[in-house]
């Protein structure tokens, strides 16, 4: 049984950054090549700080921006679904289909400068997990982001096949791909209803090889999850943070190994 209580965040610095004007909040640790990593609904979990502890340990500089919810606070049900209302609504996400990129994607990019410029190598990793899982596809506009990772995409929410990415984008994102050889890794549940098998088939329809989507069975999905993740996502979907068992060698724990293998070979 996994400790429920919120994270007090003391172990990374608190930041202030600035991107085209609009500030927000930074949460900063580690060393060697950036890496950022955006929060999953409802927020910035003890498990998103988990798995960011584990990108700082592994050699990164870990940049955890604070994007809606509340930073450290344990996923409830009835929090999270405050923080959903809001976030479907807020003109910074495009939560549906039709809607095209996000416009939160700009700053996103603006960050990543940022953490290249400070952290300097080739280059940055960019991590979505969740209801930011596209925003590293699409960070990868911006060339500094050379490592993107898509974790269980959930937008647009109504349509499984959809790809929350505007036209003008994807094929930027095609010409990226054909001229610097960039590749995409991907990670979700099989019966993932909120990242489907239909949402993969897109992504390898506009990405072709470059895209690697990696599933793993439902029978590997933490069967303990925070109550948000029970009762509100009431399906395997997090898999490297709520549905990650930390046990040797198990799947989930082998994602989270091949990521931060992904991100070393690229930066």
């Amino acid at each position: 049984m996994r400790e429920h209580s919120d994270d007090a965040i003391t172990d990374f610095s608190h930041r202030t950054l600035e991107v085209d004007g609009v500030a927000k909040t930074v949460h900063v640790a580690g060393s060697g090549p950036g890496v950022v990593l955006m929060p999953e609904m409802p927020g910035i979990s003890p498990d998103v700080l988990r798995f960011a502890r584990w990108v700082r340990d592994a050699g990164f500089t870990v940049y955890v921006p604070s994007l809606f919810g509340v930073d450290g606070a344990y996923p409830t049900v009835k929090a999270g679904e405050e923080v959903v209302r809001r976030a479907c609504v807020s003109a910074e996400f495009r939560a549906f289909a039709g809607g095209g990129t996000s416009p939160v994607t700009r700053w996103l990019r603006g960050l990543a400068r940022i953490a290249h410029a400070e952290c300097g190598g080739p280059g940055v990793g960019a991590i979505g997990l969740c209801f930011t899982g596209n925003f590293a596809l699409t960070m990868a506009l911006e060339p500094a982001v050379i490592a993107p990772v898509v974790n269980h995409p959930s937008l647009p929410l109504d349509d499984p096949g959809g790809l929350e990415l505007g036209d003008e984008d994807a094929a930027a994102l095609r010409d990226r791909i054909s001229r610097d050889g960039l590749k995409v890794r991907a990670y979700r549940f099989e019966g993932d209803r909120w990242c489907t098998g239909q949402r993969f088939a897109a992504y390898r329809a506009l990405l072709g090889d470059a895209f690697d989507g990696r599933v793993l069975p439902d029978t590997a999905a933490n069967t303990d999850p925070p109550p948000f993740f029970r009762d509100v996502v009431g399906t395997p979907h997090s898999v490297v943070t709520a549905h990650l068992v930390d046990d040797e060698g198990h799947p989930t724990l082998r994602a989270r190994d091949e990521i931060l293998a992904f991100l070393t070979e690229r930066l």
